[in-house]
């Protein structure tokens, strides 16, 4: 049985492990611009932010899941589908020896359980909040995979938006 309050905590703490991970190791490697380049290079094999940032990539994936138990049938699976997307992430990092065709699989599914989160959840309160949610999310996090001088701003801020409405929806359960 698992406690009522577990899984909101979970919802809160995952965000938190990962932006944590992604500021801090941000400002810990030399030369690394969170404007211009993507998280996943924290986490790049030889960096030595790599143990952090896939810490914090880790913490996401099990605690998102741990969340999900709580959570509504169609939350439950977009929520744990971003959890085991971001292990994944976290599993197949750039840089390694069978190439980065796996991360960039893992972190596409990610994406998109996490743009699609807030959509699926406009039912459980501030519907059109939720909604411009899920469609900045999606839009921002798209337009990361385009190669340009705010690829990082934008990838941090379509998956920022996302993790912000995690952290309010666990705070809802728990004062719910």
């Amino acid at each position: 049985m698992v406690p009522r309050r577990l899984p909101a905590l979970a919802g809160i703490a995952a965000p938190v492990c990962f932006v944590s991970a992604w500021a801090l190791a941000g400002a810990r490697l030399a030369g690394y611009s969170p404007v211009r380049e993507h998280i996943s290079e924290l986490a790049r094999v030889g960096v030595p932010t790599r143990p952090l940032m896939t810490a914090g990539m880790v913490g996401f994936g099990v605690l998102a899941p741990v969340w999900a138990v709580g959570l509504p049938r169609g939350l439950r699976t977009s929520v744990g589908a971003a959890g085991l997307a971001t292990l994944g992430v976290a599993a197949a990092p750039l840089g390694a020896s069978f190439g980065d065709g796996p991360h960039v699989a893992a972190a596409a599914a990610s994406y998109v359980a996490m743009a699609s989160t807030p959509l699926l959840g406009a039912h459980l309160g501030a519907p059109r909040l939720s909604r411009a949610t899920g469609i900045a999310s999606a839009v921002l996090l798209l337009a990361s995979l385009v190669d340009s001088p705010v690829t990082g701003l934008l990838q941090r801020s379509g998956l920022g938006v996302v993790d912000a409405w995690f952290v309010a929806q666990g705070v809802r359960q728990l004062r719910g």
